[in-house]
């Protein structure tokens, strides 16, 4: 049996050599994509096609001046942030996997400044907590696969309620921030029912409630409907399986917030991971 993390070990040198050389953003760029991304979890250090898409995808683009990061695995209301240093670490908030992954660090440059910016931004919408934390494994595990030199810094802003027009609020309010090259994530699974999974599904087999709410999200995604990708609850196939609880699915809707062209949606990753949609999408 393989080592815990061995795809990563033989990733991370190429990565980081792909990642210092490149070219950070300027102003004479254009804005940085609004993104959503399923952010797997530990096992993603695992899956070394996963992660070379992860990579390609973040070095398709000039490298941000900061990330702003809402996580599925960070429910907590009025709207929170985290502004990591250096030395803040990060959070384990998973259970039952091998100890490797739990000595796993991802050290993140001084975010103050980049906090009190997106403090800023998202006060008209109410208020604001600045809490000690760090970067949940929502956050911290995907970006050390697309910054593994860990040289950009980050703000995890909390998701405060699942309501789908407070969090497009909070993405728009985010938005002028892509035009400093600032790079606005949305982090999630496009269909996470962690308690169907069968035997089946870890060997490959999608089953039909996946597929058919990941093709319906793929089409509203495409059609720009934040209306209808609200009502998912209510209308969307593959439901309650895909969404046991909203929180893997309602980053979007930050994510769609922040575009500025909700007709420009493309997707990047596909495919499933346990039979669970990896859909990850960008909007310019």
């Amino acid at each position: 049996m393989a080592r815990a993390a061995a795809a990563f070990d033989a990733f991370e040198p190429g990565a980081l050599d792909a990642s210092r050389a490149q070219r950070v953003w300027t102003p004479g760029d254009d804005p940085l994509p609004s993104i959503y991304l399923s952010h797997g979890a530990p096992p993603l250090f695992d899956d070394a096609q996963w992660m070379d898409e992860l990579l390609a995808w973040s070095t398709s683009m000039p490298k941000p001046t900061g990330v702003v990061i809402v996580s599925a695995h960070w429910e907590t209301a009025p709207i929170s942030i985290t502004a990591p240093t250096p030395t803040t670490g990060v959070v384990y908030d998973f259970g039952g996997f091998d100890p490797r992954y739990y000595t796993m660090q991802y050290a993140t440059p001084d975010a103050t400044a980049l906090g009190a910016r997106v403090a800023g931004e998202l006060s008209s919408i109410g208020s604001v907590v600045d809490r000690p934390r760090g970067l949940d494994h929502g956050a911290w595990v995907p970006l050390k696969v697309m910054y593994p030199a860990g040289d950009v810094p980050v703000v995890q802003v909390s998701l405060p309620t699942d309501r789908a027009d407070v969090l497009v609020a909070m993405g728009e309010r985010l938005r002028s921030l892509r035009e400093e090259g600032v790079l606005v994530i949305g982090s999630g699974f496009m269909t996470h029912g962690l308690p169907f999974i069968t035997q089946a599904m870890v060997e490959g087999k999608v089953p039909g409630w996946s597929r058919d709410f990941d093709a319906w999200a793929w089409q509203a995604i495409q059609a720009g409907d934040i209306d209808t990708l609200a009502s998912f609850r209510q209308t969307a196939p593959g439901m309650p399986y895909s969404h046991p609880s909203a929180e893997h699915f309602t980053p979007l809707f930050v994510t769609l917030g922040a575009a500025r062209d909700l007709g420009s949606a493309r997707t990047v990753i596909d495919g499933a991971m346990w039979g669970l949609s990896r859909r990850s999408v960008e909007l310019v």
